[in-house]
C-alpha cells in the first residue's frame, strides 16, 4: 500500500506532457571544497557544489551529482531556470515517491 509522500517546500510536479516531473527548487554555493547537500535556504536546497561557476561548469557538476544522487541517467536531469544564478530549478524524470524518499534520507535536512 503506497504511503502519501512528504511534502517538501522545495520540491513540487509539473503535469505538463504525459509524464509529470518533479521540478526541485535548489540554491547553489559554487567553489566549495565537496560537492554535497547542506540543507535549507529559502524553501530551497542549499547545495555546496565543487565545481566552478565558470562556462557553466558548475550546471553539469550539479547535474551530474543529482542523477547519481538519484540514480537515475543524467539525460533525466534537466535544468529549467538559473543557469547563471545561485537559484536553480530542476526537472527530474523520475517518480515522486522516489524523489521524496531522497530528501527523506539527508539527515541535512532533518530539523
Amino acid at each position: 500500500m503506497n504511503q502519501p509522500s512528504q511534502s517538501w517546500p522545495c520540491m513540487r510536479l509539473e503535469s505538463k506532457g504525459p509524464h509529470p516531473k518533479v521540478i526541485l527548487d535548489l540554491s547553489v554555493s559554487p567553489n566549495a571544497k565537496r560537492t554535497e547537500l547542506v540543507g535549507w535556504h529559502d524553501g530551497a536546497l542549499r547545495v555546496r557544489l565543487s565545481a566552478p561557476p565558470v562556462d557553466g561548469a558548475a550546471n553539469e557538476a550539479l547535474r551530474k551529482w543529482l542523477a547519481t544522487e538519484l540514480g537515475i541517467p543524467q539525460a533525466r536531469v534537466t535544468l529549467l531556470r538559473g543557469a547563471s544564478g545561485r537559484r536553480k530549478q530542476w526537472a527530474i524524470d523520475a517518480p515522486e515517491t522516489d524523489v521524496s524518499a531522497w530528501l527523506a534520507s539527508q539527515s541535512a535536512l532533518r530539523t
